[in-house]
């Protein structure tokens, strides 16, 4: 009587179902809410390719000692600072880079630069790591299994890692103890109109720093302002083409 082998591939897809399937009970068995973020990846209605979001920010305008940008994504996502950076969640943070020869100082918000060609989805075993039609580029918390490839192929250094449970979630922003999390570029407010938190709060409570909008629109603002003055990518050189831009750097 001969041995009945099953296919490698329908074995390395049941693999994967069980393995996705142990981290979503997990994530359930914390009391999380977990909305479907992945949705976005086949919806017709949120995203199209017609369209690429995009961020300006402009540093001479972006003030040294403010962090309105910052405080306003911890707050609409619940980024709770528990006074350890090296493991606290910090989807945007602000950096000072300084000219030596000078000593000028450019403050400047750093964040996911939702590139085009996104290293960190080209390294994720899974395919947790994502990027949307409209260039949002995002994480699928159903599916990410926390290997943080993506934090250590990130030049930007822009994801970070949950080591702990969490309380007091927002129904719209899921998060869980044990994946890898970044910028978002708010698309429950971008996908029905609105700006991006942090940059509603810039124009607030500000220097009005940043210009959010669609750079496939030639009428757009940030395309007309990408278009008649000087801006550059962070690591031009690695040809990600970025969706965050800055001026003045």
């Amino acid at each position: 009587m001969s041995g009945h082998s099953e296919n490698p591939e329908t074995v390395d897809s049941k693999r994967r179902k069980l393995m996705v399937s142990a981290v979503v009970a997990s994530l359930a068995g914390a009391g999380l809410n977990l909305v479907e973020l992945a949705m976005a990846k086949t919806s017709s209605e949120a995203t199209s390719k017609l369209v690429r979001w995009g961020l300006l920010i402009d540093t001479q305008k972006c003030g040294n000692g403010c962090d309105a940008c910052v405080s306003a994504c911890n707050t609409e996502h619940n980024l709770e600072d528990l006074g350890r950076p090296e493991t606290d969640a910090q989807w945007i943070r602000k950096i000072d880079l300084v000219d030596e020869q000078t000593s000028h100082v450019d403050s400047l918000p750093m964040l996911c630069q939702h590139c085009e060609n996104p290293p960190c989805v080209d390294v994720c075993p899974t395919g947790a790591s994502f990027r949307r039609d409209d260039g949002i580029v995002l994480v699928d918390k159903h599916t990410c299994i926390g290997c943080r490839y993506c934090m250590i192929a990130c030049p930007y250094k822009a994801r970070s890692f949950v080591h702990e449970s969490l309380t007091n979630q927002r129904s719209w922003s899921p998060r869980g103890k044990g994946v890898v999390e970044s910028c978002t570029f708010c698309t429950h407010r971008v996908d029905v109109g609105r700006t991006p938190a942090c940059v509603e709060a810039c124009h607030v409570e500000g220097g009005g720093a940043m210009t959010f909008g669609d750079m496939m629109n030639p009428d757009s603002e940030i395309s007309l302002s990408l278009k008649n003055e000087p801006s550059r990518q962070i690591r031009e050189d690695l040809k990600l083409n970025t969706g965050v831009r800055y001026r003045n750097v």
